[in-house]
C-alpha cells in the first residue's frame, strides 16, 4: 500500500509519519518539500505529483489554520482550505485512490446545546469554519473514496497550541484570564493520528465506510477548566509557575476580543465513528495527562 501524506509538519502530519509508516509506503511531504510538490496552492504541482506517484491513500493533514488572521486572509484560507482538497479528490477520483482529510469542529455555529451529529446543520461563523466547510463539500461531489474526519480543539508535544501557550503565560504572569463559555473536547493529534491508522486497515474488510465521522476524545470541557488542569498537572510536577491557583480567571468570550467569532458549543457526538469502527475513545484528560508528562519532562 502506497500512502502520500500532505502537512507532514503540523501537530496531526507530525503523528500521523509515525502511526501510517507501519501500513505501507510511506510519502511525506511538506509545502517545501524538495523532489515533490506539497504546497497546497500550486494546484498544477500538487497534481503533478499524485500522478508520478500514484497513491493507494492521500492523506491530507495540511490546512489554513490561523483561524483570526483567515478573517483578513480570505483567498488564501480558501484555497488551502477549499480549493485544494477539490483537487485532491478529482485526483483521487481519477487514480481510484481513499482521500483521508480533517475537517472541524467551526463548521457549526455552536448555538446547540448538544453535541454535534454529522447529520446536523453546519453553519459556519468564521471565514476558517466557511473555508473548510467547503472543502468538505468539493470532497463529497467529487464522488472519490473519503474519510472526512472533523476534530476539535486539536494539541499535541510539537507545534502551538492551547498547552504550551498556557504553561508559557503561566511561567510569566501572575495572573492569567481565560474563557469559560466555549466548551469542547481537547483531542490529541496522537489520538487523530491513531484512529487514523486503525480505520485505514479497517478499509480492508469494510467497503461501506465512506463518509464523514465526527473524531474527538471523550468528555467536554471549557477553555478555562482545561488551563486549571493544565497548572494543576505543572504544578504537581513542580514546573515553575508565577499564576498561582486563585490567580486563574474565567472570563466571557465577550470579554475576550478577537477577529474571528468562534462556536460556544464544539462538542461532537463521536457515536458514527466509535459503532462503525467498534471504537472506545479515551476520555480527554487521559490525552492530555499523556502529552502534559511529554512536555514537562523535556
Amino acid at each position: 500500500m502506497k500512502i502520500l501524506l500532505f502537512g507532514k509538519n503540523g501537530q496531526v502530519g507530525w503523528e500521523l509519519q509515525r502511526s501510517l509508516a507501519p501500513l505501507g509506503n510511506l510519502i511525506a511531504l511538506n509545502s517545501s518539500h524538495q523532489e515533490f510538490c506539497g504546497d497546497l496552492t500550486n494546484f498544477i504541482g500538487i497534481k503533478r505529483t499524485i500522478r508520478q506517484i500514484a497513491p493507494d491513500i492521500i492523506v491530507n493533514a495540511a490546512a489554513y489554520t490561523a483561524v483570526d488572521k483567515a478573517e483578513s486572509e480570505p483567498e488564501l484560507a480558501q484555497i488551502v482550505n477549499a480549493q485544494a482538497p477539490g483537487v485532491l479528490a478529482q485526483e483521487a477520483k481519477q487514480l481510484n485512490a481513499w482521500l483521508i482529510h480533517y475537517s472541524t469542529d467551526y463548521v457549526f455555529n455552536g448555538e446547540s446545546n448538544q453535541p454535534y451529529l454529522e447529520t446536523e446543520v453546519t453553519d459556519p461563523i468564521s471565514i476558517y469554519g466557511k473555508t473548510k466547510l467547503e472543502g468538505e463539500n468539493n470532497i463529497i461531489a467529487s464522488g472519490c473514496s473519503h474519510l472526512i474526519f472533523r476534530t476539535s480543539w486539536i494539541y499535541a508535544a510539537n507545534g502551538n497550541n492551547f498547552i504550551k501557550t498556557i504553561l508559557e503565560l503561566a511561567q510569566q504572569r501572575n495572573k492569567l484570564s481565560v474563557v469559560n463559555d466555549q466548551v469542547g473536547s481537547p483531542t490529541g493529534a496522537e489520538l487523530i493520528a491513531d484512529i487514523t491508522a486503525y480505520v485505514l486497515l479497517s478499509l480492508k474488510h469494510e467497503s461501506e465506510v465512506c463518509g464523514l465521522y465526527h473524531l474527538a476524545a471523550r468528555g467536554y470541557t471549557s477553555w478555562y477548566e482545561f488551563a486549571r488542569f493544565i497548572l494543576e498537572h505543572a504544578r504537581n510536577a513542580h514546573f515553575p509557575l508565577k499564576t498561582q491557583s486563585d490567580a486563574l480567571l474565567p472570563i466571557a468570550s465577550t470579554d475576550y476580543p478577537s477577529s474571528a467569532k468562534r462556536p460556544l458549543n464544539s462538542c461532537l457526538n463521536t457515536s458514527k465513528l466509535e459503532k462503525t469502527f467498534n471504537l472506545n475513545l479515551p476520555s480527554w484528560q487521559t490525552g492530555v495527562t499523556r502529552t502534559l508528562t511529554e512536555i514537562l519532562a523535556r
